[in-house]
């Protein structure tokens, strides 16, 4: 008898350092599954909820997934830009400026709601069929249009030069670029040196299965015990 493949959606914590894509294909290996999804990936310095979509069924639906709101924590360093906006750019400006906490709290309260956003050159957004990241890398910065997005940002704490920020969001946001202007309205500069995803849409990363269990000569049964059947 051909046992059936496993099919449904594992929440994955995903570890600092691995990329996105490596996690899909140690999955594979693992369940010995071809199609397998996403619904969001993170850059490999960030952490948090991974929603993987196992088999063609759940794969169609990732649509949906992508469109959900997402929550993140930011940790932000003052007073440095980066190319990137995030801490695997280069450095680009500097500044000795030092904000007050009040400066903090006002431009916090600013980045609520419904906000234009420009896409980073450091993203995977495509114009004219190219990814920007891939312009970004050759030197070259073109116009983007900014792009209609509704955040609502927290100030967690703040001592120079970090700043630790909850930032719920909506599809399409880039938390790095978030950093970035904050920093550009402060006139202290800013990157973003961390990020930790907590939720994408109504999964919290309290059930999700630590991801380096998938590099780590992982048991396939117990893999499977993991995967949600329901959506």
């Amino acid at each position: 008898m051909i046992e059936k493949s496993p099919e449904g959606i594992l929440l994955i914590n995903k570890p600092k350092g691995k990329t996105s894509f490596s996690l899909i294909g140690a999955l594979r290996r693992i369940l010995s599954v071809k199609k397998i999804g996403h619904a969001g990936t993170l850059d490999p310095f960030a952490t948090g909820v991974m929603v993987l979509l196992i088999g063609r069924a759940f794969t169609k639906l990732s649509h949906s997934f992508l469109s959900s709101d997402k929550e993140y924590l930011a940790h932000v360093v003052l007073g440095k830009a980066t190319d990137s906006y995030d801490i695997d750019g280069e450095i680009t400006n500097e500044s000795s400026l030092i904000p007050t906490r009040q400066e903090i709290e006002a431009i916090v309260s600013k980045y609520q709601g419904e906000m234009m956003q420009v896409p980073p050159m450091f993203s995977a957004k495509k114009i004219k069929g190219k990814k920007l990241y891939e312009l970004a890398r050759a030197g070259k910065t073109i116009e983007r249009q900014p792009v209609s997005v509704f955040i609502k940002t927290e100030l967690i704490s703040y001592n120079y030069p970090e700043l630790h920020l909850r930032i719920e969001c909506s599809k399409g946001t880039y938390i790095r670029s978030i950093a970035h202007d904050m920093g550009q309205d402060l006139g202290s500069y800013a990157f973003l040196n961390a990020l930790h995803r907590t939720r994408s849409g109504s999964f919290n990363i309290i059930d999700c299965l630590d991801g380096s269990l998938l590099f780590d000569a992982a048991d396939p049964e117990k893999i499977k015990q993991k995967i949600r059947v329901q959506c």
